[in-house]
């Protein structure tokens, strides 16, 4: 499948009484392909995934898969406890229809390179779809060097990806010089998107496109297309929220600028909880300002239902 371009790590939306909100989910997906996203992932940790059932997951996936229709790819993200659940849910998102899986290091236990490697290595071969490793020592405390990201690409075909999110952009080009274009990779850490275009990422798993694609992708896109001036513009009027991906309230603070934008509502799952008092208003001042000076060139979109 194809890993570049903009593909949101979309957040789940919840309903009053915290339930998926698949109705919004679904119009959520096609509005972000609508506004130029080439795919969709499901399930990460900005979908709070360590919230959800199985069974949650699963209808999960059935709606992204039902929403895209074929018009971009529908990454599962697989993290569990045990690698008997990962390999399971591995399986089911294959059964749903999903076009690739993101694979994450177990939750909790933070295990030796042997054992991740097992882990990971499990899920890459539970099923035929293309695979993206998720790097993403800061969050989980496991770090996938990049030799031994090296040594899994050269044991397994369908690992096809990388989301690079140490915060480093150096791992970026470790891993090119390494494997040269044997792997695509997407930077995964908002606010190190050009950073990481400039060293060799062809992707983005992006946060802040969850409310603002359009100009998520012409941010992408001119870095992309080595358009220096414009990208750097953009990238500077954008910061302060690209910023608000790399903290660990990220959910709430990403569900908020949606939320100020008219894409969904800042629900969470305990044990989070949604910001309240000076930390509210300080983010909301934020996010209004940055709303304010938005650049002309972001397109107009349709909002769509505050739920």
């Amino acid at each position: 499948m194809n890993w570049n371009g903009v593909m949101p790590a979309v957040t789940t939306p919840f309903t009053r009484d915290l339930g998926v909100d698949h109705r919004f989910l679904t119009e959520h997906c096609r509005w972000l392909l609508d506004n130029g996203c080439t795919g969709i992932v499901a399930l990460g940790s900005l979908g709070e995934g360590a919230t959800l059932s199985v069974a949650e997951k699963q209808d999960i996936l059935r709606t992204c898969v039902e929403a895209a229709q074929g018009r971009g790819p529908v990454v599962a993200s697989i993290s569990a406890l045990t690698t008997s659940e990962a390999v399971a849910l591995a399986k089911s998102a294959t059964d749903l229809g999903c076009d690739g899986l993101m694979v994450l290091p177990p939750y909790v236990y933070k295990g030796d390179w042997r054992e991740m490697k097992a882990h990971v290595a499990a899920v890459f071969c539970a099923t035929p779809l293309s695979c993206m490793l998720y790097n993403n020592p800061v969050a989980y405390g496991t770090d996938f060097l990049p030799q031994q990201i090296q040594e899994l690409a050269a044991e397994h075909e369908n690992f096809q990806a990388v989301k690079e999110s140490s915060t480093d952009a150096r791992r970026v080009s470790a891993i090119r010089a390494l494997l040269d274009h044997r792997l695509e990779i997407s930077v995964g850490v908002d606010d190190a998107v050009l950073e990481a275009i400039g060293v060799g990422a062809t992707g983005w798993v992006a946060g802040l496109a969850n409310a603002l694609p359009h100009d998520s992708v012409e941010l992408f896109n001119c870095g992309i297309n080595g358009e220096a001036a414009k990208a750097f513009a953009l990238y500077r009027w954008f910061l302060p929220l690209l910023r608000m991906d790399t903290v660990p309230n990220f959910v709430q603070l990403i569900k908020l600028v949606q939320s100020e934008v008219g894409i969904g509502n800042p629900r969470v799952r305990p044990p989070r909880l949604e910001l309240v008092g000076g930390e509210l208003e300080q983010t909301r001042k934020i996010i209004r300002d940055a709303l304010l000076s938005r650049p002309q060139s972001a397109a107009s979109f349709t909002l769509l239902d505050r739920k």
